[in-house]
């Protein structure tokens, strides 16, 4: 089913992908001017160099803990500040947060040589640095989604002295057989670097050709029957027309992070066997000390739990444990539910924020109550 060889990837084949880039990114604004844009909560830039900003939130003037937000490196970070009503953005303000986001922004054209060690140690230790100096504090709380929970994951277990806890939203991190629904791709790839040399940084219209072909039911079916389920509720179509404005907003990955991840994570799965190297050293499960939450959809098939739990399981954290998010209607993509979904938001984070122990403050916007 999925016999290819990358390596005949010619001239013409890559740019037709990039040229569907721009064309996705043009039907993405089209989306924003007819009003689907992200609602971003104020913000400003503490600190900015190549592929990163660092953002620090202008309601985070306060004496509580900073927490940073780590989003996958594919998409926009917007994700997490959707709209004010389900903004993950806020609802950390309103728990009397300082809050940080790490925002990912395409690095030049001929840095493509920026890997996984780069965003998960490298660009995070730097925005810990940068949120120490900020805020006056000497550890972070680390949360992040998806690729983002990965990076996340792998600077808790690389600097577990600066992390005071790790949440991990329906984050990947076992890579065995039949734990994902990438390993038939993967198999059929003899080596990501052809594909990196070919393109050097990585189209997101190609990460999103393989994941549709890897899971054609959530990245397509679902999506239709969700816009379906939303038409006759007003907020649940505009949050399912704002993730559809988010997807078109992709941009290219580094080859060598692609590399990376493919061959360090999903084809070898180093970080679960302790073998990856980051920092002249290798890290592994038992490396990751800090407090601990993973966040699981058990019915999903993008991040089934077999490919969260056995990380969760064999985690130092003396203090560990799993939330169950059983979905939402208006979300598009059940995947990004975690972030912009009524029920998520009225009564997954309250969860979490009560197993953090986290001050409560003044609320900016109450949460949304769940959905119906």
């Amino acid at each position: 089913m999925y016999a290819m060889n990358w390596n005949t990837l010619d001239p013409f084949g890559t740019q037709a992908l990039k040229d569907m880039d721009r064309r996705r990114q043009a039907r993405g604004a089209m989306l924003e001017r007819a009003g689907y844009g992200p609602q971003r909560t104020p913000s400003s830039v503490l600190h900015a160099e190549p592929g990163l900003n660092l953002l620090s939130y202008d309601g985070a003037r306060n004496d509580g803990p900073p927490v940073l937000l780590v989003p996958a490196p594919i998409k926009r970070s917007y994700i997490w500040d959707m709209s004010p009503e389900i903004s993950v953005v806020r609802r950390w303000l309103e728990r009397g947060y300082r809050v940080y986001l790490a925002e990912w922004v395409p690095t030049p054209d001929g840095d493509s040589e920026v890997g996984l060690a780069d965003y998960g140690d490298r660009l995070l230790a730097l925005c810990e640095s940068k949120i120490r100096e900020d805020s006056g504090q000497a550890r972070i709380t680390i949360a992040g989604h998806s690729l983002g929970g990965i990076l996340a994951a792998i600077y808790s277990a690389a600097h577990p002295q600066q992390v005071a806890a790790t949440v991990l939203l329906e984050a990947p991190l076992r890579f065995a057989h039949a734990a994902c629904c990438f390993t038939p791709l993967v198999k059929a790839t003899p080596d990501a670097r052809a594909i990196a040399n070919a393109f050097r940084h990585v189209p997101g219209a190609f990460l999103n050709m393989m994941s549709a072909m890897a899971e054609p039911q959530a990245f397509g079916w679902e999506r239709i029957i969700d816009r379906y389920l939303s038409l006759t509720d007003p907020r649940a179509l505009a949050t399912h027309m704002r993730v559809e404005r988010w997807t078109h907003d992709e941009f290219a990955l580094p080859g060598k992070l692609f590399t990376d991840i493919v061959e360090s994570l999903y084809r070898r799965d180093d970080f679960m066997q302790g073998r990856l190297e980051v920092g002249g050293r290798a890290i592994g499960p038992h490396d990751l000390r800090a407090p601990l939450m993973s966040v699981v959809d058990f019915r999903s098939k993008v991040i089934p739990p077999q490919s969260v739990l056995p990380f969760h399981e064999a985690a130092g954290s003396e203090r560990k444990q799993v939330l169950s998010y059983g979905g939402d209607v208006g979300v598009n993509l059940q995947h990004v539910g975690v972030l912009v979904g009524r029920n998520a938001h009225a009564a997954l984070w309250p969860q979490i924020f009560d197993w953090l122990g986290a001050p409560a403050a003044t609320p900016l916007l109450t949460a949304p109550a769940p959905a119906a």
